[in-house]
């Protein structure tokens, strides 16, 4: 009986043993881009390798190929907050076969234009990001300081396309209107008297 269970054993053992190896081609055989590589070297160029491409289309519903790309925030945060933790965050759209940056988030809120109404003078280190996409608006953003800037509060801006400027602009804080740009942020320099 022993004698049996040994040779069952030793058959079982040598038929694993005899299965084949997979192929090194196989093995090495990389995921394919999720992106084509036209978009994934667009936005390396302006986030860096560190990138990540959260979405792609006609986001704001223009007519326009556009992409949402991030850099999120290394450290692991104490608190979890919901939406996306990034320090860096930019909108490209493709005009005329190229790519061009038509919107960024970094330590403030800009396009084109300047810096977005609402955005803290003092720099943010980090922001939670939220969206949303209609048929009606295209993509809607909601950008929050994580920590409380200098002088300021915490406040979410919303940012998305204005059709009639052609471009990204801020919200005012019901989220229906839409505010302008300035070229410069300065900081008020007022004496009292």
């Amino acid at each position: 009986m022993k004698k049996r269970l040994l040779l069952i054993a030793g058959l079982i053992l040598f038929a694993v043993g005899c299965t084949e190896a997979p192929r090194p081609e196989e093995a090495a055989k990389l995921p394919e881009p999720k992106y084509p590589a036209e978009i994934e070297s667009a936005v390396e160029t302006v986030l860096g390798s560190e990138a990540e491409i959260l979405l792609v289309g006609d986001l704001a519903r223009n007519g326009e190929e556009q992409v949402l790309a991030i850099n999120r925030v290394k450290a692991p945060q104490k608190t979890t907050v919901p939406g996306t933790l990034l320090t860096r965050a930019a909108l490209l759209a493709r005009e005329g076969g190229k790519w061009r940056e038509i919107f960024r988030c970094d330590e403030h809120l800009k396009n084109p234009k300047g810096y977005l109404a609402a955005t803290p003078i003092s720099p943010v280190s980090g922001w939670r990001l939220q969206y949303e996409q209609s048929k009606e608006k295209g993509l809607t953003m909601y950008f929050t300081p994580l920590a409380q800037p200098a002088g300021g509060y915490i406040l979410t801006i919303g940012v998305r396309w204005n059709p009639e400027v052609k471009r990204y602009q801020s919200l005012d804080r019901e989220y229906k209107t839409f505010l302008g740009e300035t070229p410069v942020l300065e900081t008020p320099n007022g004496r009292l008297r």
